[in-house]
């Protein structure tokens, strides 16, 4: 439906978003992506710390996104149900008790359990910060607040690995998640003050809590058998339950989605090509860059690689950053002049050319060797999640477009947590096996790297056929939202239309 069709457009209604309101929702909006986004940069050096090996803190990064991806769309649904602020407080609160926790953790349970528990709290203050603008404004005064949003969202995510190298050459790791925390603190008495409470009182009050444990179920086991199968033998006794436990988690997810009073997903609007295909891709673009930077931050790191501080590691991946902001304000004139289809397919086959030229990579490889197919494939990665994000939410109709929000958020998490988990045993599994046979460690850990680099390739190239679901996707001239939107996409979707009050905007 095009955004003429919007409620709240055809009635003319405008109203702004309080400043406090704005504040709290942007500020928490940038903490919590560039507390995500600088973990990876940080693994190496909590690894030293606490004593524990970078592939057990890999769970850092996946345990997060796990979680996320059960509990995106339920902290919205609960927001709707006992208020957007109140939920939206206990999301800052628990990022709060997480940070803590994370910074005073001297072994790995702690860093990993306070992760996941951020993980909860990360994606609440995602969708419920999201859902005070969409409440607090309506009109051309809601996309004003919403491309603010989309903009601390793309900053935070981009500026993330480089704060986290900051600190901890100077703080130490800790020094993130102190600060995080209290930042995120001074944003409970902002939020208490200035920011009225909302509801949704048409929405039934059951909770789908059986949805949000069977994603869970369904992912958690999936997740261990990618990252401990090659140790366990992939035709073992423990991958084989984990891989069962996850298709019985999938297909109870179904069963109960069937029968909820408020399912967590709408099984009917998978029956829409452009929304699936569109999820879709933006799994797989959260998969490779999120996989990426895992592998790119610990090689860079690594004594055999290029023995960098964190500091230096996090200059080192802004190339791709760099690129992915560059190339945003290209995104939506490109696909409204040539197809989202188009668009898409040139994205993921840029990327997959980035990741294939990696798949070279070589002990006597020169950072600079870096530069060029970095930004190939985050140009390629921009491209195609700029338009498949919009399309998620544009190819359903206004009342619908929080459950597609939520579904292309969910994918999000999916794909990170699943791709890292597969990038990082595939090139622990390589580098073992070289190093087992004698191989200096230089060139394991490049063996390492170039087999990810061919699973990351292999996705991107699989993204190029995703394009034939959105072929009857229409486009909408590029404004200041598609320009944010776009930026934001690689961290959260955000609509490009005012969305009814009601709605508690996406999840």
């Amino acid at each position: 439906m095009a955004a003429t069709d919007s409620p709240m457009r055809a009635s003319g209604v405008n109203r702004p978003a309080g400043t406090g309101v704005l504040l709290a929702a942007c500020v928490s909006a940038l903490v919590v992506n560039a507390n995500t986004s600088a973990v990876t940069i940080l693994l190496p050096a909590i690894s030293q710390d606490v004593g524990a090996s970078v592939d057990t803190l890999q769970w850092a990064v996946t345990g997060y996104m796990l979680v996320g991806a059960a509990v995106i769309v339920t902290s919205g649904a609960l927001g709707d149900v006992f208020g957007r602020r109140r939920i939206f407080l206990s999301g800052l609160v628990l990022f709060v008790l997480s940070c803590a926790l994370i910074a005073l953790s001297s072994g790995a349970a702690g860093v990993i359990a306070g992760r996941m528990i951020q993980g909860a709290a990360g994606s609440t203050i995602l969708a419920c910060g999201m859902s005070l603008l969409s409440v607090a404004s309506a009109g051309t005064g809601q996309l004003r607040a919403i491309t603010l949003w989309g903009a601390a969202s793309a900053v935070g995510a981009a500026a993330g690995p480089l704060i986290g190298g900051i600190l901890a050459g100077s703080t130490g790791w800790q020094g993130l998640f102190w600060i995080d925390a209290a930042i995120a603190a001074l944003c409970v008495p902002l939020t208490w003050s200035t920011v009225r409470e909302s509801r949704d009182p048409d929405r039934p009050r059951e909770i789908d809590v059986l949805g949000s444990v069977l994603v869970a179920v369904a992912l958690v086991p999936l997740v261990l058998a990618l990252s401990e199968g090659g140790g366990w033998g992939w035709l073992s006794a423990p991958t084989i339950i984990c891989l069962g436990l996850s298709v019985f988690g999938g297909i109870g997810f179904v069963l109960a989605e069937r029968h909820a009073t408020a399912p967590l997903v709408d099984l009917q609007l998978l029956r829409n090509r452009v929304l699936v295909g569109s999820a879709t891709a933006i799994l797989l673009v959260a998969g490779v860059i999120n996989a990426l930077m895992y592998l790119l931050s610990l090689y860079f790191q690594d004594p055999a690689g290029f023995g960098m501080t964190a500091l230096q590691a996090g200059l080192a991946t802004l190339p791709a950053a760099a690129a992915m902001i560059a190339i945003t304000p290209v995104i939506t004139p490109l696909a409204v002049r040539i197809g989202p289809r188009y668009a898409v397919a040139i994205g993921f086959g840029l990327a997959a050319a980035g990741c294939a030229t990696l798949a070279f990579v070589e002990p006597s490889w020169e950072y600079t060797a870096f530069v060029l197919p970095l930004i190939v494939l985050s140009v390629g990665l921009g491209l195609a999640n700029g338009p498949a994000s919009s399309a998620s939410t544009s190819a359903v109709d206004p009342e619908q477009t929080g459950q597609a929000s939520g579904i292309s958020n969910m994918a999000r998490y999916v794909g990170g947590s699943l791709a890292v988990a597969a990038a990082g045993t595939v090139s622990t599994a390589i580098s073992g096996g070289r190093a087992d046979t004698g191989a200096p460690a230089a060139d394991a850990l490049a063996a390492g790297l170039a087999g990810a680099a061919v699973l990351l390739a292999l996705m991107s190239a699989g993204g190029v056929a995703l394009a034939l679901l959105l072929r009857h996707q229409r486009t909408e001239p590029a404004t200041a939202v598609h320009l944010a939107a776009a930026a934001a996409a690689t961290s959260h979707t955000i609509p490009t239309r005012p969305l009814p009050a009601t709605s508690g905007g996406p999840r």
